[in-house]
């Protein structure tokens, strides 16, 4: 009899019988995973363990410990709390899979008012779930016929992004006699997703937490970042009330060649932002001296400094925008990391003295000449940029570390007005569909990497863990201590990123090892029709990464 042979990492399983599952063979290597092997790529393309192996091939697997597994568990998770809300409300409700909140996904449900009680007995029916390993079973089915089935339960947010899909067919899970869809492979079975901890928030809302990357061993306490929750609610609010709250929503001002007025709506609401934020500050003119802004990369932070600059001059105030990245120290005493790379994220490659000591004194009213780091030689150079703050002048310092307090450890606090700034895409593909805020954020670089800084769409992407890493250290943990946060989104951009965006991903070639995150970004972009960059505001923060805007404000 013939047997298949599959190539995993530097060895070859061999003598596989056809018609042998890959959740089988997983139990062969599973004693090299510390944790429970949920999915797989089977020659280069990602699969869920029912895939029957029928050639020779190559095989990889994951954990919940890489990020690859870490999406197939939470996605698995959201069927299931859909699931076991169905069983609970009888089938009255439905859960609304919102967007990353902490280490989890916050949901709402919708149809009845739910109380505590309603979330506890949620969890307990998704514990009962998981301990009975029912199977996540796929079935592919024509497009027609899921449009159908849709429709026919009611689920028409399915039914509208469906007729935006070119697909002939669709993939669909089945768990309890429900169907749904999902942006990815789920796992085996219910067995497999046994780490989840849900926290009632309010108003018919609460939070699934489950294992993260930095902590995949086991359930991190649920933090509520009361601000940046607060900034969630306040633009999903908004996008119901303007009938944008779903990607084909945003689509349908495409088929009906009215895009610009969706994007004036956006590019309005975000300059609103603008606004709101100079007032505060103004009010409080005769105390705030300085201005910080954070935020991870690609959230827009030069164009929003820019933006907020102008506004405050309108109001009769002169700001002066300082960049950290030119208090760092020279080369030479740059600290190290664990690589022996130069560690530019660190805190210690700032001179901070340095940096507090021009602080001090142009807030006793004293000229400054500030530096400028040049990164060719490695060092700060002074060139004829002098400061003297007046009573109407003011500054706006950028960068990682501005929202911790160490930085900026011999200002008073009431001198300081705190910014962390993000992009909030509130759209959802469909009512079980989010959209990442991170993949706006990496959407966002790829493209300004490759337009301006000779930065493949592959070199971005191997990277972009470092970047996640350098978030979570330096910039979340002082998202709480902020004045204000702005939402540097516009839920318009990914059709205008996709033009951009998609050829890059296309020119990544099966054999790397980010060609899997390429397939999964291109398909998140083929979710909205593209839109003309010619559409987008000069001015646009947009611009800061797709180019040929303003060169000055």
């Amino acid at each position: 009899m013939r047997t298949i042979k599959l190539k995993y990492q530097n060895q070859y399983i061999e003598n596989i019988a056809p018609g042998t599952t890959l959740y089988e063979i997983s139990k062969l290597v599973q004693k090299d995973f510390e944790y429970e092997i949920i999915g797989a790529k089977l020659n280069n393309q990602m699969v869920d363990l029912s895939q029957i192996v029928t050639d020779n091939g190559q095989v990889t697997f994951y954990d919940r410990s890489s990020s690859v597994g870490n999406r197939v568990y939470g996605r698995s998770l959201e069927f299931l709390v859909i699931v076991a809300a169905k069983e609970i409300l009888q089938d009255k409700s439905d859960v609304l899979i919102n967007y990353s909140l902490d280490n989890g996904i916050y949901c709402e449900i919708t149809g009845q008012k739910i109380t505590k009680k309603h979330i506890e007995e949620l969890e307990i029916k998704m514990k009962e779930l998981s301990k009975s390993k029912l199977p996540y079973t796929k079935s592919v089915v024509s497009r027609f016929d899921a449009i159908n089935y849709f429709r026919k339960h009611g689920q028409m947010d399915k039914v509208k992004n469906l007729n935006y899909t070119s697909n002939t067919t669709v993939d669909l899970y089945k768990l309890n006699d429900i169907y749904d869809y999902f942006f990815g492979p789920l796992v085996h079975d219910t067995g497999q997703i046994s780490k989840f901890k849900i926290t009632y928030l309010k108003q018919n809302s609460f939070v699934i937490s489950y294992p993260s990357l930095k902590n995949p061993r086991l359930v991190t306490k649920y933090n509520h970042h009361e601000k940046v929750f607060d900034k969630y609610k306040e633009y999903e609010e908004w996008g119901r009330l303007i009938n944008i709250d779903m990607v084909a929503d945003l689509n349908d001002y495409g088929v009906k060649g009215n895009y610009s007025e969706a994007i004036k709506l956006f590019e309005t609401h975000y300059e609103n932002q603008l606004s709101l934020v100079a007032e505060q500050i103004y009010r409080r003119r005769n105390d705030i001296k300085i201005i910080l802004m954070a935020g991870p990369s690609s959230s827009g932070k030069t164009t929003t400094a820019k933006r907020l600059s102008l506004y405050l001059r309108a109001k009769g105030l002169k700001p002066h925008q300082i960049s950290l990245d030119d208090y760092f120290v020279d080369r030479d005493k740059t600290p190290r990391d664990e690589n022996g790379d130069y560690d530019f994220a660190s805190l210690e490659a700032l001179d901070i003295d340095l940096f507090n000591s021009h602080l001090k004194k142009l807030l006793r009213g004293e000229k400054v000449c500030l530096p400028r780091f040049d990164f060719v030689k490695g060092k700060k150079i002074y060139e004829d940029r002098c400061v003297k703050l007046g009573e109407e002048d003011i500054l706006i310092v950028e960068g990682i570390h501005t929202l911790n307090d160490v930085l900026t450890k011999y200002i008073k606090a009431v001198n300081k007005f705190k910014i962390f700034i993000t992009p909030i895409v509130q759209l959802k593909i469909d009512n079980h569909n989010r959209i990442r805020t991170t993949d706006v954020r990496k959407l966002r670089r790829l493209v300004r990497d490759s337009r301006y800084r000779g930065t493949s769409a592959e070199a971005t992407l191997k990277i972009w863990h470092n970047v996640d890493k350098e978030a979570e250290n330096y910039i979340y943990p002082y998202q709480d201590d902020v004045d204000v946060v702005i939402n540097s989104a516009l839920s318009y951009e990914i059709g205008v990123l996709r033009i951009f965006a998609e050829p890059l991903l296309y020119g990544i070639k099966p054999t790397s090892e980010v060609y899997t995150e390429a397939i999964r970004l291109i398909n998140l972009l083929r979710q909205f029709l593209p839109i003309s960059s010619e559409d987008v505001p000069k001015d646009s923060i947009l611009r800061e990464f797709i180019g040929e805007g303003q060169n000055s404000l």
